[in-house]
């Protein structure tokens, strides 16, 4: 009889698996907003000259496709009033610049005029300290056996700053973000530390220390705490809706999704030993 039973109740699980189908609900879709990938990175020893920004609006749940936005005019302004004008590439929500003039404690203006609605921002382009080293230890972690790495760098005297990390690994899918401010070791030496508890001898990293703004460090922040994990990029698309810098200035209400940010960048490469 037990058998009997047995036999019985694995048929009806195999029925019940047999009968699963996929249920998709009626979502709400609000209409579409602009969304604005638009930091301005200065690499260290690089000009600078050449820099992207890409558009492209928010879209359904069940959309696999992101739609990108053409035939928008994009320029940038410093406080001089020269004007870098952004060039879109082959309708792909792409616009680039190939003159930009990068310089730190400048502040720059964002103009967008999409669909004869304008939006702007600014911000100011910040600096950063130099990697001045990068040691590996071989008994970090929580259980003392992991590989770590600390980037180490001299935050500058009586200046306040405000960092974000960026950890690269060539043999993993994430990468890791974090953001810092300097009210514990100002004008000291101090680090950024990778956040990966599977690194091996062979591993490629590459990590990058960005200067931002205190406005910018407290937007990355709460990204950080919506998603709920420092892996992915800050600087894609927001993954809810955030409010950044960005305004629209001829109708307030229809707000972009997005921030305007400038960086200088120092980032070097080191493998795990």
């Amino acid at each position: 009889m037990k058998k009997i039973k047995l036999i019985i109740s694995i048929l009806f699980s195999l029925f019940l698996m047999g009968c699963e189908d996929v249920v998709e609900l009626d979502l709400n879709t609000a209409p579409p907003k602009l969304v604005v990938e638009a930091s301005i990175f200065w690499f260290k020893n690089v000009s600078g000259k050449d820099q992207k920004i890409k558009l492209t609006t928010t879209t359904s749940y069940y959309n696999t496709e992101i739609p990108v936005v053409s035939g928008a005019t994009i320029f940038i302004k410093n406080s001089s009033n020269t004007q870098f004008n952004f060039t879109e590439l082959q309708n792909s929500g792409e616009y680039v610049c190939n003159n930009f003039v990068p310089k730190t404690n400048e502040t720059y203006t964002l103009t967008i005029t999409y669909k004869n609605e304008v939006y702007t921002a600014s911000e100011t382009l910040k600096s950063v300290a130099p990697i001045t080293k990068i040691i590996q230890n071989n008994n970090g972690g929580f259980t003392g056996d992991q590989i770590e790495i600390k980037s180490y760098f001299n935050d500058p005297v009586e200046e306040t700053n405000y960092y974000l990390y960026k950890y690269n690994y060539t043999k993993q899918v994430t990468q890791n973000y974090y953001a810092d401010e300097d009210t514990f070791f100002q004008g000291n030496e101090f680090f950024s530390i990778s956040q990966s508890d599977d690194l091996k001898p062979g591993d490629i990293i590459e990590v990058s220390h960005y200067g931002i703004s205190k406005s910018y460090y407290n937007y990355i922040n709460i990204l950080i705490n919506i998603s709920g994990s420092v892996s992915g990029s800050p600087f894609q698309s927001p993954p809810a809706t955030v409010r950044g810098n960005i305004i629209n200035t001829t109708n307030p209400n229809n707000y972009a999704l997005g921030y305007f940010s400038l960086s200088e960048v120092d980032s070097q490469t080191y493998t795990i030993e």
